[in-house]
């Protein structure tokens, strides 16, 4: 499974696709955008807040900021880096996992094969990135024919203080999960996202990062997609 994960992500397909996001992104507001992925990031498209479609005002802020976009890709490019280091740290951690937990109760459900998995205690974390994650139990579920990841959940089941806790202490009950499904053969996209990340840290008074995000709708888009094409697709009714 990790290395059909590795060789896909070598050879990524940009889609198009409607996402619906509560988030601290979105100020705890449900936003369903248009989203266009490019090589040099995704546009984002906000359609509806609540339900509701957004004002007029709001919606020539939305074109304005995408047209600013197109005119300067390398803009997109800053304004989307966090989320490309999301994707590669996503990969990072997931090539970790055989080496920092242990894995039991495997079975088959559906086609799928569960496997549940605790930490290691022989693995030594290399950075306070794996440490939170090494402290989480949960299941991975493996697609049994195609051989690829399909979902994985998390839990934190204590705290997990970093620095003796005067760095940063994430809070026990802390969880994250990712649905994955295949789309066009080799593709698979990621349907759902749920993260719920909570503690307190040095510098900030609270850690907080929430997520609960569903993607649909997806269409495949040509190679090398521009920005300035992403905007007309993503603006288009």
């Amino acid at each position: 499974m990790l290395a059909n994960e590795k060789a896909a992500s070598q050879y990524r397909s940009e889609y198009s696709y409607i996402s619906q996001e509560r988030s601290d992104r979105t100020g705890g507001h449900l936003w369903t955008e248009k989203v266009v992925e490019t090589p040099t990031g995704k546009i984002r498209f906000l359609l509806t807040e609540d339900g509701r479609p957004i004002s007029p005002d709001r919606m020539a802020q939305e074109r304005g900021r995408l047209a600013r976009y197109a005119a300067d890709p390398a803009a997109l490019a800053k304004a989307t880096q966090a989320s490309k280091d999301d994707e590669a740290h996503a990969l990072q951690l997931l090539e970790m996992v055989p080496r920092a937990f242990l894995f039991s109760n495997m079975r088959e459900q559906g086609g799928n094969i569960h496997i549940d998995f605790a930490p290691d205690p022989n693995y030594d974390p290399q950075s306070m990135e794996e440490r939170v994650l090494h402290n989480m139990v949960g299941t991975v579920v493996i697609d049994g024919k195609e051989m690829r990841l399909h979902h994985i959940e998390g839990r934190l089941p204590q705290d997990v203080s970093l620095g003796f806790g005067l760095l940063a202490t994430i809070r026990a009950g802390s969880t994250f999960g990712s649905t994955r499904n295949p789309i066009d053969p080799p593709d698979w996209k990621t349907a759902s996202i749920n993260t719920d990340v909570s503690g307190h840290a040095l510098f900030f008074k609270t850690i907080s990062r929430k997520e609960h995000a569903e993607h649909s709708d997806f269409h495949r888009l040509p190679d090398q997609i521009s920005v300035s094409q992403a905007v007309a697709l993503a603006e288009q009714p």
